[in-house]
C-alpha cells in the first residue's frame, strides 16, 4: 500500500460515524466480504458509510408513472434514470418534480440510501406544493409554482457528480441546490471534510472565494457580492458572507476542480442566480489529503 492510500485510510478511518448509520456500516462491510475481495478495501466501505444521509424508506404512490429517460451513462454501466415525475399543470399553479435514481451500482447500500433520499425529497416536495396550493385556494387563489430536477455535472471513469435544484416561484423566485459526488472505482460518497486533513481548509478556501467576489466586482459592475469592497456599500450589507460552511455544497469538475456553490440570494443579490467558484488547487494543496480527486 503506498503513502497516499496509507494517508487516505488513516484518514478515512477518523471519520466519524453516526449512531444511526451502524447498520449500514455493518451491511457495507459483509457486502464486502462476499464481493471482490481485492476491489474495494473493507476501510472505504466504512467511510462511505460515514458519508451517507440516512433517510426512511418511503412508498411512492402506484399512480405516479416511471419515466425511466436515460441520462447520460457513467462507464456504460452506472446510470442515473428519472425515477418518477410529478406534475401538476393549472392555470396558476405548476409543478413538475423530476426524481432521479442511481442504478447499476454494486455498493447497494450506498445507492438505496441515496435513491431513498432522492425519493424522500420529491415526495415531500410535492406534498408541500400540494398543501400550499390548497392554502391559496382557501384564501381566494394566487400563483405558485416549483420546478425540481437534476443535471450530471461530471460524469467519467473516476467521478460522478450529480446536482440536484429546486427552484420555487410565488412573487419572485429562489433556486436551491444539493449535490452528491460518488466515487465510481470505489463505489463511495465524496464529503468536502473527507477530502482535507483538518479544518483549515475552511479559511482557505473562505478566503479565496473573498479574492474572487472582490476581482469579478472589480472587472464587471453588474457583478456584485455581500462582502465589503465587492459592489455593495458596507452599510447595505445585511448578511455579509464571512465563510463557507464544513459542509459547503461542492462537486469535482471534469477537470478535477473543486467547485465550490452559493444558492440564489446566498452570497449575492438575486439576479446573480446560483453562484460557483473554481477553487485553484494550490490553494488547497498543502491541506489535501492527496490528488486521489483534486489535480
Amino acid at each position: 500500500m503506498d503513502k497516499k492510500i496509507k494517508e487516505l485510510e488513516k484518514h478515512y478511518n477518523n471519520v466519524p460515524i453516526p449512531k444511526e448509520l451502524d447498520f449500514i456500516v455493518e451491511n457495507a462491510l459483509k457486502q464486502g466480504k462476499k464481493k471482490k475481495k481485492n476491489r474495494t478495501p473493507q476501510w472505504l466501505l466504512g467511510s462511505a458509510a460515514a458519508a451517507m444521509l440516512f433517510t426512511a424508506s418511503l412508498n411512492v404512490s402506484p399512480a405516479m408513472a416511471r419515466t425511466l429517460a436515460d441520462i447520460p451513462v457513467v462507464g456504460s454501466v452506472v446510470k442515473v434514470l428519472t425515477w418518477t415525475e410529478y406534475e401538476v399543470a393549472e392555470d396558476t399553479y405548476d409543478a413538475n418534480i423530476k426524481v432521479p435514481s442511481i442504478e447499476n451500482l454494486e455498493n447497494k447500500d450506498l445507492a438505496n440510501t441515496l435513491n431513498e433520499k432522492y425519493r424522500s425529497e420529491g415526495k415531500a416536495l410535492y406534498n408541500e406544493f400540494i398543501a400550499d396550493v390548497g392554502d391559496l385556494k382557501a384564501n381566494g387563489g394566487g400563483h405558485l409554482g416549483v420546478d425540481s430536477g437534476y443535471e450530471i455535472k461530471t460524469d467519467n471513469d473516476e467521478i460522478l457528480s450529480i446536482g440536484r435544484y429546486t427552484v420555487n416561484t410565488v412573487a419572485s423566485s429562489s433556486t436551491v441546490m444539493h449535490y452528491d459526488t460518488i466515487d465510481i472505482q470505489n463505489e463511495i460518497l465524496i464529503t468536502l471534510p473527507m477530502l482535507f486533513k483538518d479544518d483549515s481548509y475552511i479559511n482557505a478556501i473562505s478566503e479565496n472565494i473573498k479574492e474572487q467576489m472582490r476581482a469579478e466586482s472589480a472587472s464587471d459592475a453588474d457583478k456584485v457580492y455581500w462582502i465589503k469592497d465587492a459592489g455593495i456599500a458596507d452599510e447595505e450589507l445585511f448578511d455579509e458572507f464571512t465563510s463557507i460552511k464544513a459542509q459547503q455544497e461542492f462537486y469535482i469538475s471534469e477537470k478535477g476542480k473543486l467547485m465550490i456553490s452559493f444558492d440564489k440570494y446566498e452570497v449575492a443579490p438575486g439576479y446573480m442566480g446560483v453562484v460557483e467558484f473554481e477553487i485553484p488547487t494550490d490553494v488547497l494543496q498543502d491541506k489535501l489529503v492527496s490528488n486521489k480527486y483534486i489535480h
